[in-house]
């Protein structure tokens, strides 16, 4: 009775878990489904891309949870950052649970301590287009709600089991009455006899026999078991861990109680096959039974199991480890060190001099540089790190570099081949210890790259031939890579050439602004991101800061189409709106170009130009989705004005705005591209405080200066964006350089606007380009009355060059022309282009303004510069 009391317990304990498992399971099973449904649905990856993917994922999150009936769904970014959760304040923190297999691509499950308690959570990954793991969804239930399931389920259980209890009582004594007929009532004697019998084969078979209790004391020992495991007499009884002798192994297996089958384990000189199997599967007492076959011969093939496993392990340790950068050195450096100790005690790289400079590698074994130095002790004689080798033809690196086979030297002592590269060297790196060398090319795509070279001294075995594969494998799997670094390398060297052609190399000469610039090109390669300085007539100057969306040659080569066109929509002397307009015509018709085109991508472009006047100290700017610029003002204090944002260009459909600042002489003003204040571990306003911090308290300190700390304070070591920064101090024309008349709308004011002319350079010291001034001055007036309209002034500007300006309240143009011979007008500009460097017009918003530049003489354009 007490026998089917316990099979029914246990048939309802069996029932009991069971359907907690199944309960378990399909709670798992839901939350899969619910986080992969989630994970996928339409609307999650554009979220993600928003600046707050918490306000838009939250109510679809809460939404879904209500409609699926798991407990809580949450969404983070990849460092576990929730962005969604049941209990909002939540929401920012980190994520309870194992994210780790996610990000490399699974979908795991696992039960936690959560915010709601015990959880039971699916985490799966969230992929963008690229497939690449941008996101992580977890959704999951409360243990207590799975296991009320189980609850409801008891009393079912329950009353099976009473119902199984009447059934195997009345079974059991059925079967009682039926196995006593069948036992035909055996005595004590016939028993023992039956146990003598038992005994006897026991001891008898050649295979030893262990029985040990659940406490872990061995109950019984056959004499073959006594033999191959050499115990003492009075072993039984005792409990295992205290029998001396015995392999740590095989003391763990037999107190573990766990199955085993033909497990080997050493016992002294012998290798013993162990099977265990439990004694209370059939009813038996607790414990385990143990068998043990001598298998001492297959101790020759358990060396070679364990050799095959190490480098197995060897191998799959140098796929994780190798090629983690696309960095030749770097990969060498890799592959040097995954070698040491466990092939070999050191371990060298000799590349091919081009390839470090990602070129093609060389034809033959000379040229060759130590790219790789690692071994076990660093005080070996080995060529050093960077030297450049020549190998001699009969080493065996010239003959594999030749060849692309490998070499194999089992002694170095006699080996004259390799001797004779350097033999005062070659003697003490014998003298040293080193005594087994395997040679292997660096084979990748065809093109030999160069030679790994692996040594032994510690090791007193030398390479044999079973240790080429091994080798080959190693390299191979290294070379690629390091093929793969070569070309990134030539393609990057290109494109930051290409780059940096586009960018301006030096800044051009002018008065109106003390200007430092600089520009860091990002990790992941050549972007869209320029700088320009402009000088314009009238000693203003356009200072000029955009950025191409994107990276890689196609934003650089737009960047450079971008930046031409801004040189030459400065010459028309516009307005920053109208130049915007242009830009913005622009870049809508290289987006329509390029839709064109299935493999390039939409272009999008933000600009910041401004124009700085140096002797009205005001500055026009205009911004088409650019950051707002830096003032540094002369107390000390930094700004952001408030300048109209304007939609980036290629949009179209929006005008841009002007705004208009007047800068007091020694205000700083501070233009860069977003890679300087965004960063993805902060927020925008936290770059915008650093800035601020960075520029704050220093009016005086030089724009060089300034650059270097604005860069030490906002940016890591390595940026990953690209970073173009522009600093301008602001200088004043003094008033003394200026002069400027009203000129009333009569032609015999010309006349009187010569002599004031001829006055005021006869006071500037410039007489001798007096004549020419006043016949410009001449043309340039008699235009404006006659063809002009009220007012008319004349300015007169000494900097650089001596600049005339002519305006009236006129919006027509002059245009240059070849007068015939008959003609008795048309001949006045002609004579001003003669007569001046360079000439033309700008409109304002009152008309026009005819400007004209003569070069100053020498004496005093040096003065000029000087100061």
């Amino acid at each position: 009775m007490a026998v089917v009391v316990l099979l029914v317990a246990s048939a309802m304990l069996v029932l009991v878990l069971q359907s907690r498992h199944d309960s378990s399971t399909e709670a798992k099973h839901r939350s899969i489904a619910v986080a992969e449904t989630f994970a996928h649905s339409p609307g999650v990856h554009a979220a993600l891309q928003t600046p707050d993917p918490s306000k838009v994922l939250q109510p679809l999150t809460e939404k879904a949870r209500r409609a699926t009936g798991v407990d809580f769904i949450v969404v983070m970014d990849t460092k576990g950052i929730r962005y969604t959760h049941p209990k909002p304040d939540r929401i920012g923190k980190r994520f309870v649970g194992t994210i780790e297999p996610s990000l490399a691509g699974r979908v795991y499950t696992e039960s936690v301590y959560g915010p709601l308690g015990h959880e039971v959570q699916a985490v799966v990954p969230v992929r963008d287009p690229k497939g690449k793991v941008e996101a992580l969804v977890s959704a999951g239930l409360k243990v207590k709600n799975v296991t009320n399931v189980v609850e409801r389920q008891l009393p079912i259980i329950f009353g099976a089991g009473a119902a199984a209890l009447a059934l195997a009582t009345g079974g059991t004594a059925l079967v009682a009455r039926r196995l006593r007929r069948q036992t035909h009532r055996l005595g004590p004697a016939e028993m023992t006899r039956m146990y003598e019998h038992h005994d006897a084969v026991l001891h008898a078979v050649r295979e030893g026999v262990l029985i040990v209790g659940n406490d872990g004391q061995l109950m019984l020992a056959n004499d073959e078991a006594r033999r191959l495991l050499e115990l003492p007499p009075d072993a039984e009884g005792r409990p295992i861990s205290e029998l001396t002798g015995l392999d740590p192994g095989m003391i763990k297996l037999l107190t573990s109680g766990r199955p085993a089958t033909d497990e080997v384990h050493p016992a002294g000189e012998r290798l013993l096959a162990v099977n265990q199997r439990p004694t209370d599967r059939h009813g038996g007492p607790e414990g385990t039974v143990a068998t043990l076959r001598d298998s001492t011969e297959l101790r020759a093939l358990y060396g070679k199991a364990e050799i095959a496993r190490e480098r197995l392990k060897l191998l799959y340790d140098a796929g994780l480890r190798i090629g983690t950068t696309l960095d030749v050195v770097r990969t060498s450096e890799e592959l040097a060190k995954v070698a040491v100790p466990r092939f070999a005690d050191f371990v060298t790289v000799d590349l091919s001099d081009p390839v470090l400079r990602g070129e093609e590698p060389a034809s033959t074994g000379t040229d060759m540089r130590r790219t790789a130095v690692h071994g076990i002790r660093d005080d070996h004689p080995l060529y050093e790190l960077d030297r450049l080798i020549d190998f001699q033809p009969s080493t065996p690196q010239a003959r594999g570099f030749g060849s692309g086979r490998s070499e194999l030297v089992p002694d170095l002592a006699d080996a004259p081949g390799w001797l004779a590269q350097d033999p005062d060297r070659t003697q003490l790196v014998v003298e040293y210890g080193i005594h087994s060398l395997l040679v292997v090319p660096l084979q990748a795509r065809g093109v030999i790259l160069g030679m790994a070279n692996f040594w032994r001294s510690e090791k007193p075995e030398p390479f044999e031939e079973d240790d080429l594969s091994l080798a080959e494998e190693l390299v191979a799997r290294a070379a690629v890579s390091i093929d793969n670094a070569r070309r990134y390398t030539r393609e990057h060297t290109r494109a930051v050439a290409l780059q940096r052609s586009l960018l301006p190399r030096a800044l051009p000469e002018q008065s109106a602004l003390d200007v430092a610039h600089r520009y860091l090109p990002a990790l992941s390669g050549v972007s869209g991101d320029w700088f320009d300085v402009i000088p314009l007539p009238g000693s203003r100057v356009a200072l000029v800061v955009g950025d191409v969306v994107g990276h890689g040659l196609h934003a650089a080569a737009t960047m450079g189409r971008l930046r031409t066109a801004v040189h030459n929509f400065s010459t028309l002397d516009l307005p920053p709106d109208e130049i915007l307009n242009h830009l913005d015509l622009l870049v809508g018709r290289i987006d329509q170009e390029e839709g064109a085109v299935a493999s390039a991508g939409v272009v999008g472009a933000t600009c910041l130009y401004a124009i700085y006047d140096p002797v009205s100290r005001r500055c026009a700017m205009a911004r088409a989705g650019h950051p707002v610029p830096a003032m540094v003002h002369v107390d000390g204090s930094v700004s952001f004005p408030d300048l109209p944002a304007g939609p980036p260009l290629g949009l179209g459909g929006m005008p841009f705005e002007t705004a208009e600042l007047e800068l007091p002489e020694g205000t700083q003003l501070v233009l860069y591209t977003d890679g300087l204040i965004e960063e993805r571990t902060r927020d925008i306003d936290v770059g915008i405080e650093l800035l601020r911090k960075a520029l704050a308290s220093h009016p005086d300190r030089p724009p060089e200066e300034s650059c270097q700390a604005v860069l030490d304070e906002l940016l890591p070591s390595r940026p990953r964006d690209d970073v173009a920064l522009l600093i301008a101090r602001t200088r004043a024309i003094p008033p003394d350089h200026v002069a400027r008349w009203d000129v009333p709308s009569d032609p015999a004011a010309v006349a009187d606007m010569r002599a004031a002319v001829t006055e005021k350079l006869d006071e500037w010291g410039l007489s001798e380009v007096a004549f020419a001034m006043e016949l410009v001055i001449s043309e340039l007036i008699t235009n404006a009355i006659r063809y002009g309209s009220a007012p008319v002034t004349v300015q007169l500007l000494r900097d650089r060059a001596l600049t005339c300006e002519v305006a009236d309240g006129s919006s027509t143009s002059p245009h240059l022309r070849y007068a015939a011979t008959m003609d008795e007008g048309g001949r006045g500009l002609f004579l001003v282009a003669q007569m001046t460097e360079r000439w033309g017009t700008r409109y304002t918003p009152g008309g026009k303004v005819i400007w004209a530049e003569l070069a100053l003489p020498k004496s005093d354009e040096s003065v000029e510069g000087a100061g």
